[in-house]
């Protein structure tokens, strides 16, 4: 029976506790956590829980990181990989912070059911079956780049998921990062800086044009579609060789020339399990950063910002939100991954990006890292 370790106590890992718990295959050993372990009783299982990542270590075959925190995931992920121990996440903001650092040094992988692990499953099976790919699109039901505080505090309490993390969702910084990892991992870009984010309710029609849109730039593009009434999900739009056309079309993907092959449903927590199954079973790494990434998420201000400001956390934040960009052209800007416990040294207008000329920042192993990966592109 393989022993499995969790980082995180939030929405992904209590229902992801609760899953292996089940799971006849596996054994649930420890759940490290920042928080106090003697006064914790509304975990699943609150004898596991830990402030010890090394035992943590020293228990686990395999180890599930979903604390969704860069800077934690960061300094976490890097001592377990050096123990040699595999590591399946469900943090993209880790990924397209750090994530490339690590890609050759242990086996960290994103994991299915968030977005970008739908989308990187749904990329196997199409290649597989002999499509090409020209768009890797998310589907977004609801956008508002500057929510208002009392709102998110309502959603958060109906949905119990962090404040942060709901308004990350809802200012489309949650978006933008989710598209930067399947940009960076599948060897895709950006038709433009924030994408698209076309508004459409009909699949077909808008994924073709946002497949038009990929063929003009010679490549492919990660991107979604924004719709109240399509399905929480992902989707692909592709090209297949002409002597498969009528077949396609027999079997109701239409006419071509693009193809839409969809997956109406992401199921978080309950799917990371067949990650953690792939990777035990040698089957290597689904979702990963590249080593090369091409595209990162930057830190615009949502409002007139003094100098003197502070900003405990980027993401989700009230102060800012995030857009994908291309590095080559924007190598000091501050990925909002790192954006954490900052202080502004001059004003910032709404709208502006934020530089690392802009900030003081404290050092940490996530921002030494960047300077590592700025410094190969």
């Amino acid at each position: 029976m393989y022993k499995i370790g969790v980082i995180g106590t939030g929405f992904i890992a209590t229902g992801l506790v609760n899953l292996i718990e089940q799971h006849p295959s596996y054994q649930l050993t420890h759940i490290l956590t920042r928080t106090d372990v003697n006064n914790r009783d509304d975990f699943p299982n609150n004898k596991l829980l830990t402030n010890n990542l090394q035992d943590l270590i020293d228990n686990s075959d395999l180890i599930v990181e979903c604390s969704g925190d860069v800077i934690y995931a960061t300094e976490s992920i890097e001592k377990i990989l050096d123990a040699d121990i595999p590591v399946v996440t469900m943090n993209s903001e880790f990924h397209i912070t750090t994530g490339s650092y690590f890609v050759n040094k242990g086996l960290v992988t994103e994991a299915e059911g968030d977005q970008p692990g739908a989308l990187a499953a749904l990329h196997e099976e199409a290649i597989d079956m002999g499509f090409k790919p020209l768009v890797y699109a998310n589907i977004k039901g609801f956008l508002n780049h500057n929510p208002e505080l009392e709102e998110m505090k309502y959603w958060a309490n109906r949905s119990n998921i962090s404040l942060p993390m709901v308004t990350s969702f809802t200012d489309g910084t949650k978006i933008q990062i989710e598209q930067t990892l399947i940009a960076n991992g599948l060897k895709a870009s950006i038709a433009q800086e924030g994408l698209i984010g076309l508004p459409y309710d009909d699949m077909t029609l808008g994924g073709n044009i946002l497949a038009s849109k990929a063929k003009n730039i010679g490549s492919p593009i990660s991107d979604y579609l924004l719709s109240t009434k399509l399905p929480a999900g992902v989707f692909l739009v592709a090209e297949h060789h002409p002597n498969q056309k009528g077949a396609l079309n027999y079997l109701k993907l239409g006419d071509g020339p693009y193809y839409i092959l969809d997956r109406t449903f992401h199921l978080c927590h309950l799917e990371i399990i067949k990650t953690i199954k792939r990777v035990l079973a040698g089957g290597g790494v689904l979702l990963d950063n590249s080593a090369s990434p091409r595209v990162s998420v930057a830190s615009i201000a949502k409002r007139d910002l003094k100098a003197g400001t502070k900003i405990k956390k980027g993401i989700g934040s009230f102060d800012v939100r995030g857009i994908a960009i291309n590095i080559k052209e924007n190598k000091n800007h501050v990925p909002i991954g790192l954006l954490e416990d900052i202080t502004l040294s001059r004003d910032v207008k709404a709208g502006e990006r934020i530089t690392f000329d802009d900030i003081e920042m404290p050092n940490n192993r996530a921002v030494e890292i960047w300077k590592e990966i700025i410094k190969t592109i």
